[in-house]
This record gives C-alpha cells, structure tokens and sequence, in this order.
C-alpha cells in the first residue's frame, strides 16, 4: 500500500469571512495525495475514470460520481494511468449552509454522501454547475442569492439519491426523537477533532449542560464523552489503515490531547495497541 502523510487544508488558506464559497474546474491527471480539510467539499466528474479513496475504503471515479466531503473526513484521488478526470469542485464553510439544509442533509445517517448519477441526468447537473461557474466568476445583480440556491439544490440532489440507497450499517448512529440532542449529534459528527467539551455542544443545542447531560444519555444510549471518543477513535482506526502518519500526529489529528489516553482508548476499543493495529492490517 502506498501511504503517505495527509495534508489538512485550511478555511483561512481558501475561504474568507466575505467569501466562504469558491468553486473550481479541475483536470487531474496525477494523484492527489491523502488530504482532509476544514471546509466543506462538492464534487461532480464529467469524464474520466480513476480510484477515489474516501475515508480508507476505495471506489471507481465515473461520469456522474458526486461526492460531499464534510471536516472528519479524508481522501485521495487517482485517475487511471494516462487518463484526465475532470470535475467540478466545491468548497465552502459550514456558516454558508444555513441551519434548517444542514439538519435535512445529515439528520439522516448516510455511511458515505457519495453517488453516481446516470448520464440522462447529468446535463442537468452540468448546467447547474456552468451557472455557479458563470455567477461566481462574473457576478451580477442578485448573484449571491442565485449561488446559494443552486448549490443547495445540488445538495439536496445528492442527500436524496444517498438516503434512497442507504442500508442500516453496524455501528451506525441513533436517532433520537429529541431535536436538541439530533442537533448535538450533528455538531459531533462534524467537530470531534476539535476541542470541543460537554459545554460547548450542549450551548450549541440550547441546552444547560446539566439538562444535556441527561438528555443526551437517556436519547442515545450512552455519555457525552464516549459518543464523542468513539468518533475520535473510528477516525484514527481509519487513518491508521489508510496512511503512514505517526501514531502521535493521528492521536492529536483525532482530538486527543495525550497519546497516553489515546493508546488506552484504542486498545480499549479495538482489543490492540494502534501501531500492532496497523500492522495487522485491519481497519474498523
């Protein structure tokens, strides 16, 4: 396996304050190494064909492949030897979705927001990204109004067709009924490599800490704090499988503080040490 080092690209490297949408027309016709980011990322391929490695697990690069890449997770991209993949690609922050779209799009557990449109639809497709194209780059009046619609429309485009062929997985997320404790689930899922503290979510779901606290244990089925560890270890399990980063800088990539508690954690979970873990070759 050919690993490397990923590369985390950051909001204030491609995103402003007054910009927090920029889109792209990429050819690639060389690999583009293990990478995660800060920002949000969307993708359509018009043509060529190649491996795009999301998250550790490989998938064929299509006509029509769409792929949303959210902050926790990480991916290569390989066109075949002598090949061009083109595509349109879309970055932006999680302040340009507005709250009721990013409930809608991750309310629902979806294993990989990833698929592949059929090319009767892609026309379609391609007309919507011409437009964000010519809106961003040669802005008119209202341009700001037309972006933001189009791409949600593209989002909700790909949020359809991934929960229409979602299948329940192992190990996948609750539901709770409790909007709050949804809403908490979401910032998780999104922010577990960041500092984040019992405090900081339940303020974000508009609870007390202590009424949070609760909440969260009765709806989910367990604590705060191991809902949170589960995702921090499931994404360094990943990145152990899929690169050569050090076992220190994936304890702290995943939100760890000390490798000390990182190690005991892993073996905890997954019944081996990290780097024996990575030389048995598992990866869940």
């Amino acid at each position: 396996m050919n690993r490397q080092h990923p590369e985390r690209l950051l909001n204030e490297q491609y995103l402003t304050l007054s910009s927090p949408f920029r889109m792209y027309k990429h050819e690639v016709d060389a690999p583009i190494a293990v990478h995660w980011h800060e920002f949000y990322e969307l993708a359509l391929v018009v043509s060529g064909e190649g491996t795009h490695v999301l998250n550790g697990t490989p998938h064929p690069i299509r006509r029509g492949l769409s792929f949303l890449l959210t902050p926790a997770d990480f991916h290569e991209l390989t066109p075949h030897p002598g090949d061009t993949v083109r595509l349109y690609n879309i970055i932006f922050s999680r302040q340009y979705l507005r709250d009721e779209l990013y409930a809608l799009l991750f309310d629902v557990p979806v294993a990989e927001f990833q698929h592949r449109f059929e090319d009767a639809e892609m026309p379609a497709l391609v007309e919507a990204c011409e437009r964000l194209w010519t809106e961003s780059n040669v802005p008119s009046y209202g341009s700001e109004f037309v972006i933001q619609g189009t791409l949600e429309r593209l989002l909700i485009d790909l949020a359809r067709r991934c929960r229409t062929a979602a299948a329940p997985v192992e190990g996948s997320r609750p539901q709770p009924g409790h909007p709050s404790i949804r809403k908490a689930i979401r910032y998780i899922e999104n922010h577990f490599r960041d500092a984040i503290s019992l405090g900081d979510v339940a303020d974000y779901a508009g609870l007390s800490p202590g009424h949070f606290s609760e909440s969260f244990r009765r709806h989910v089925g367990e604590t705060f704090q191991t809902f949170l560890q589960r995702q921090r270890l499931r994404f360094a399990a990943s990145l152990l499988g899929a690169t050569d980063l050090p076992v220190t800088e994936i304890c702290y990539a995943s939100g760890f503080n000390t490798v000390t508690h990182f190690e005991k954690a892993f073996k905890a979970r997954f019944g081996s040490a990290p780097r024996a873990f990575r030389q048995s070759g598992r990866t869940s």
